[in-house]
């Protein structure tokens, strides 16, 4: 696909992305200020519907449009880009970057930039666990339970995380679940569950270390023992998975069932807590642009 001399840009900024210091509208108009291209900006507003930023999008007729944010940012746009033959660009600027790191998109915003003009689409598949759309990750148990502490916390960053992880540690519970994948059942007690379309999590970690973005299954983790040590080193370092504590699985559809509520998050957004989950593949449900390298 040949990229045009001349592209017409949307910017989907989300203001809560980034340092607060930090002003992404002038820095990109700077960055273009010497180029040809038509650049065009969408700041999203607190609460955003699906339907208001689609609507932008189809008005704006760019030939691609930039998602500035961390995973929340981009799975909004995602949601409201579904199967559409306009790319995807993003500049990561979220406290989750996990995407950007999947898909090779450096912190440097020059560089991202430069990726936005003159990379390649690439489709990619996503995953819909409970009519929300999963780009990334989600997951039910402890870590879902970590997100939701650190979205009650005023820090941000490694730190905030360490905190909230800390006190997830004291307060987190087992599940017992019950995980149909269409050719097994498995009954297991449980940490957490992990249903993964991408390999790593936003601090680099890979606990997929198998799975592909255009593949056509994702995969499903299941973290059977609560082993404080196994899940802070899935989180946080790059050692070998004790097979006695995971197991993983790859599928197109899955059924998960808890004997009781679960925390449950997506792409890094707490959901709240239930206690059914149904995943299946959404086959080439984007497109991203990604590196010509």
């Amino acid at each position: 696909m040949e990229t045009p001399k001349t592209l017409k840009l949307l910017f989907i900024i989300n203001p809560g992305s980034g340092a607060k210091d930090f002003n992404f509208k002038d820095y990109i108009t700077n960055y273009f200020e010497d180029k040809e291209h038509e650049v065009y900006y969408y700041n999203l507003p607190k609460q955003c519907s699906k339907a208001d930023l689609t609507k932008a999008i189809k008005n704006a007729g760019a030939d691609r449009v930039v998602a500035v944010g961390g995973d929340g940012t981009l799975k909004l746009v995602a949601e409201a880009m579904l199967q559409s033959d306009t790319p995807i660009g993003l500049i990561p600027a979220g406290s989750a970057n996990g995407m950007a790191r999947e898909l090779g998109i450096p912190d440097d915003p020059d560089e991202a930039l430069d990726i936005i003009i003159t990379g390649n689409p690439k489709k990619i598949h996503a995953v819909i666990v409970n009519d929300e759309l999963c780009i990334h990750l989600a997951d039910i148990g402890f870590n879902a339970y970590i997100i939701k502490k650190f979205d009650d916390l005023p820090q941000r960053g490694m730190l905030g995380y360490a905190k909230a992880a800390w006190q997830a540690l004291w307060k987190h519970h087992k599940m017992e679940v019950e995980i149909h994948t269409g050719d097994e059942t498995v009954t297991s007690e449980a940490a957490m569950v992990v249903i993964a379309n991408a390999t790593m999590y936003g601090t680099g970690v890979q606990i997929n270390p198998d799975g592909k973005l255009d593949d056509d299954v994702f995969e499903v983790i299941l973290i059977k023992k609560y082993s404080i040590m196994e899940i802070l080193k899935i989180k946080f370092t790059n050692l070998p998975f004790n097979p006695e504590t995971i197991e993983i699985f790859k599928t197109n559809k899955l059924q998960i069932k808890s004997k009781h509520k679960a925390h449950f998050q997506v792409d890094g957004e707490y959901q709240g807590k239930v206690n059914s989950i149904e995943a299946k593949l959404v086959p080439e449900a984007i497109q991203m642009i990604v590196s010509a390298g």
